[in-house]
């Protein structure tokens, strides 16, 4: 039996999924008891709880051989990192509570970092965590820059001609589409060849900055002038809180592109076939960035 947190999330269902067909048993775990009925129907066990709460975890968690642990994004809380220790701090003491064997962690290149990362310092203390449970055989993904942060570019190109946002217009980053992390994370559970602590980088099919990404999105929406625009944090902090996030949110991840910006954070690992994964970034908004901007995307 393996548990999945955040199973419908968009890392999480693509494990819950192939770990399935492949004929594993699956206890899915979200908040939604509806959202969780398409991998019920698959054959998994559907396990209703919030992740901050530690018994309901180590119920979760409870007989698996094996687990998935997030800290699903909180866009709206008034105080992020305490939101982000909540979390970690009740997965950690579950996996340690149902004697958990292995558990496979969605972390972030960055989190080798204590502090300035934004969000990313409640990853590194979900690691620390971790690492403190002598018999637990963790590993760490530390995956790229998601390429569904490129998601609400689609309202900012529709209301300003453009894309914007904190991050350095030529910054190279290691994009990545989280379906390639899902997919890296499940095979992982299902070889279960990692032993004590391990890290492991995951950097997308090839760097690509901003300015990149502004080419590729324009000639895909037949816009082919559409240019990137770093903004300064003043101005993009008032836009982000707008948009629906709490000032905490808007501050780390500002606090973020900085540390991207200045090279405090970045990837460790040089680029290999090992942590190199297939999606491209014209792939991505193709099949994801476009059918949202044309209004034709189900879940747009």
């Amino acid at each position: 039996m393996y548990a999945i947190t955040g199973a419908t999330g968009n890392t999480g269902k693509v494990i819950a999924e192939r770990l399935l067909a492949r004929g594993e048993k699956v206890r899915a775990i979200g908040r939604d008891a509806d959202r969780l009925a398409s991998l019920v129907q698959k054959g998994a066990e559907a396990f209703v709880a919030d992740v901050t709460d530690s018994s309901a975890m180590a119920r979760a968690f409870a007989g698996t051989k094996a687990a998935y642990v997030m800290i699903p994004p909180n866009l709206t809380a008034p105080d992020v990192g305490a939101y982000q220790e909540q979390v970690s701090e009740a997965l950690a003491r579950a996996l340690e509570k149902a004697g958990v064997e292995y558990a496979v962690l969605l972390s972030s290149v960055g989190a080798d970092k204590a502090e300035r990362t934004g969000p990313v310092v409640g990853l590194h203390n979900f690691e620390q965590k971790l690492n403190g449970i002598a018999k637990l055989k963790a590993l760490f993904l530390r995956a790229g820059y998601f390429m569904e942060n490129l998601l609400p570019q689609v309202n900012i190109i529709k209301s300003f001609g453009m894309m914007a946002g904190p991050v350095r217009a030529d910054l190279k980053l290691p994009f990545i589409a989280t379906r390639d992390i899902g997919a890296f994370a499940a095979e992982m559970l299902l070889t279960l060849n990692f032993s004590g602590k391990q890290t492991r980088e995951l950097l997308g099919q090839r760097d690509v900055s901003y300015n990149e990404t502004a080419a590729v999105v324009g000639k895909a929406i037949g816009k082919s002038d559409l240019v990137y625009s770093q903004l300064p944090p003043s101005q993009l902090k008032p836009a982000l809180v707008q948009m629906g996030m709490s000032s905490s949110m808007a501050d780390l991840l500002l606090e973020m592109a900085e540390a991207l910006n200045s090279g405090y954070m970045k990837a460790l690992e040089p680029r290999s076939a090992e942590n190199t994964t297939p999606t491209s970034i014209e792939q991505f908004v193709a099949e994801e960035f476009v059918p949202r901007f044309t209004g034709r995307s189900a879940s747009a």
